[in-house]
């Protein structure tokens, strides 16, 4: 395999003079609208539809499409990231929110879609089967929440079942527990609704063969109860050759009126997800994706695949026991079997057009029960508030995993070498369909033929048992009109056991950790806040899916991770709001000496960045949503930048009203170039995507979209996974689709 020369980052860094322009104009014009909304009069503001006294304005549903800001709170009277009805201008951290109707109106049909109009986060590829994060420079594939639970295996998130996506940003250890190094994404689901009676549905099909349908309807039992279904279908299909899938997915729940003061809801869920796996193209010589093999997937067109069957039981009780005082507690069981499989490309000789292959089978089964309990209450001694929230909560995980490597039967010669497994390379790329392997079967660089066999090298069988206990505490004490203080910590007590199978080997781990939080939050007008706030959190050495503690794991301190971040939140008005932030996240990961095996060393590693993000009405007819973030990191020697960490993003979305009936909608999205791997010999080219849309309503229950991906039809990679798998991202592309009401 061929070693990439090192590329300084200041070759790959710059950012297309067009699309700087772009964003100085974008962020102009926003400035001028936004001034000219908060220099409405109180007579304009009333026409407006904008409140007297902001403070009162509860969240509300809207049942129309059109998308606006429906208040100050994070949806308080349903679950939520926070867990206390706090004002997001009262909130000592940066946090977006996409809504149901954002996601509709969007064309979103994926968390990456949302994120990739979502500022300081960008995606990982999740090695094709798994939705995969990087949250401020730090990647994740478990601080995935679905009503404020954790939601850890690894597979790609449906949006049909949700109210909302909220994303939070920097370490969230105080409320999640481990994990959460670098943000976290709350799924919040649909339940049941008394009173009311109503369907809606959503069907549409793109121009590569997708299809989809999904249905939400609620039924008025009587006054004490409800029952609600969301259910969807979706046939897959993309522009890359072999790719297919199926994905179901059926989310009944109930909600019952116990008594006034008491609710309790019930949801079960089941997904059966399969799809196949694409992990993208080589990297060359110069270290950037080789564009001549665009159209070539590497894999196996009957083995690349990804399976998952889930059943999801939830419960939730809510009661109210004062004006001032109100409890929940959940319950959550997730009984999980996935299979992942996969051929990909390892390495590629430029010289010689060779690529390399490896793959592997992973069979994955969990369980995870998980029991939380919140106590809140509201008080007051003088003229100082407190709003204070005490929990608990249980963590029971069993999860069993193995792995086989590939292992090809021309491989004699290397494995009697000492080499371990196979590699099959292919000496050309004449057919669109991709490289001679199907069913393990393949044909190598010199015309031999050779079969592949996933039953004969182990990688690894664990048995592992996972038990956590938290308790947490945090009072938002209000001491006057413009200034709060938000101070809490959590304790965990995380154990974990590991039976490794093939060394019949036991062993076992304890971490007990502090989390603390401190949020300061000073608010000069009643629309407009500073804020500054530390915290921290904590991985321990297992990972974040327990892959083992072998090795010198079993004695290793946990990572941890350093939070700071001040920022500025301004409520232009009821409906158009602006948030900034500077951070800075400090990773120290202990690792054993290389000169004393007997001592440790501490490797630290630091991001530290900007975000901006505008969103809401600028006028009665246009809405935007823009973000903005700059990142910047040095790896421990300080020579090298961390992976997957674009230094700009920008994105912009324009929804505008032409008329009564027609809107028009336009977005932009921006990644600067960014590091492959740890090693700075790959890059992911900078890129700029152009979507456009357009709705019609029929009537006032049914309403026709179109959605256009990559209106300028730009070959782009819009992420990785390592050196020689960088995904191909999709041509132009169009979606139509219908949502109505009956």
């Amino acid at each position: 395999m061929q070693t990439h020369p090192f590329l300084p980052y200041k070759e790959v860094n710059t950012m297309p003079r067009f699309v700087f322009y772009l964003f100085i104009n974008t962020v102009l014009s926003l400035a001028l609208a936004a001034a000219a909304v908060s220099a409405q009069t109180p007579e304009e503001a009333e026409q407006d539809g904008a409140p007297e006294d902001t403070e009162d304005v509860a969240a509300e549903e809207v049942a129309s499409d059109e998308i606006v800001v429906t208040g100050k709170y994070l949806y308080a009277n349903q679950v939520n990231a926070l867990r206390t009805p706090t004002p997001i201008i009262d909130v000592p951290q940066s946090l977006s929110i996409a809504t149901a109707d954002q996601l509709a109106e969007q064309g979103f049909t994926s968390i990456g879609d949302i994120i990739s109009y979502t500022p300081g986060v960008n995606t990982s590829q999740g090695e094709g089967h798994r939705d995969a994060i990087v949250f401020r420079g730090v990647r994740s594939t478990a601080d995935f929440f679905i009503d404020g639970v954790r939601d850890d295996v690894q597979y790609y998130r449906p949006l049909y079942n949700l109210d909302q996506v909220e994303i939070l940003r920097g370490p969230n250890a105080l409320l999640f527990g481990r994990g959460g190094t670098g943000g976290i994404l709350n799924r919040v689901t649909k339940k049941g609704l008394i009173g009311e009676s109503f369907s809606s549905y959503q069907a549409g099909f793109d121009s590569f063969g997708e299809f989809g349908f999904q249905i939400d309807s609620n039924f008025r039992a009587d006054d004490q109860w409800a029952f609600r279904i969301n259910a969807f279908y979706e046939g897959l299909d993309n522009h890359r050759d072999f790719y297919d899938g199926d994905r179901i997915g059926i989310n009944p729940t109930v909600k019952f009126e116990l008594t006034p003061a008491t609710t309790l809801d019930l949801s079960y869920e089941y997904a059966d997800h399969q799809r196949f796996v694409d992990r993208g193209i080589p990297t060359g010589s110069d270290g950037r994706p080789v564009e001549a093999l665009e159209e070539v997937v590497f894999g196996d067109r009957d083995l690349n695949t990804t399976e998952l069957e889930a059943h999801l039981i939830r419960a939730r009780v809510e009661h109210v026991f004062s004006d001032s005082v109100k409890g929940n507690f959940s319950a959550f069981y997730g009984d999980y079997d996935k299979l992942y499989q996969n051929f990909y490309a390892s390495g590629y000789d430029e010289a010689t057009n060779i690529v390399e292959l490896d793959g592997y089978v992973d069979v994955t089964q969990r369980q995870n029960t998980i029991l939380s309990g919140d106590l809140i209450g509201e008080f007051g001694a003088g003229r100082v508030r407190h709003t204070v929230i005490f929990g608990t909560e249980y963590i029971d995980t069993s999860s069993d995993q193995n792995r086989f490597n590939s292992y090809f039967d021309t491989s004699a010669a290397d494995v009697a070498a000492g080499v371990s497994g196979a590699k099959t390379d292919r000496a050309k790329f004449l057919a669109k369909r991709g490289i001679d392997l199907t069913n393990g079967v393949g044909v190598l660089a010199d015309g031999r033929i050779t079969r592949n066999s996933f039953s004969t090298d182990l990688n690894d069988d664990t048995r592992v048992g996972v038990e956590v206990f938290s308790a947490y505490i945090q009072d938002e004490i209000e001491f006057s009109e413009k200034f709060d203080v938000t101070l809490g910590a959590r304790f965990d007590s995380f154990d974990i056991e590991v039976f490794n199978v093939p060394a019949n080997e036991i062993r076992t781990r304890k971490d007990e950790e502090v989390s603390p939080r401190l949020g300061l939050v000073f608010k000069p007008r009643e629309n407009a806040s500073l804020y500054a706030s530390y915290s921290e959190s904590f991985l321990p050495r297992s990972g974040e899916q327990y892959a083992n503690i072998n090795g010198d794991n079993n004695r290793l301190d946990p990572n941890t991770f350093v939070n700071l971040e001040v920022g500025v939140k301004w409520d232009f008005s009821r409906r158009l709001s602006l948030t900034a932030a500077v951070f800075e996240i400090e990773q120290e990961s202990p690792v054993v000496s290389d000169s004393d095996a007997g001592t440790f060393d501490v490797i630290e590693t630091t991001v530290d960045g900007i975000e901006v993000q505008l969103q809401g009405q600028v006028m009665d007819r246009w809405y935007i949503s823009a973000g903005y973030s700059y990142l910047d990191g040095e790896q421990a020697d300080g020579s090298r930048r961390p992976r997957e960490l674009p230094e700009n993003m920008f994105s912009v979305w324009n929804s505008y009203q032409a008329t009564d009936r027609f809107t028009l909608g336009l977005g932009l999205t921006y990644q600067d170039e960014s590091f492959i791997n740890n090693s700075n010999s790959a890059v992911l080219p900078s890129y700029t995507r152009v979507d456009a849309a357009a709705f019609y309503d029929v009537s006032d229950t049914l309403r026709v979209q179109l959605h256009v991906e990559n209106l300028t039809d730009e070959l782009y990679f819009p992420n990785s996974h390592s050196t020689h798998q960088a995904t191909v991202g999709a041509p132009l592309n169009a979606r139509l689709s219908l949502r109505g009401r009956f």
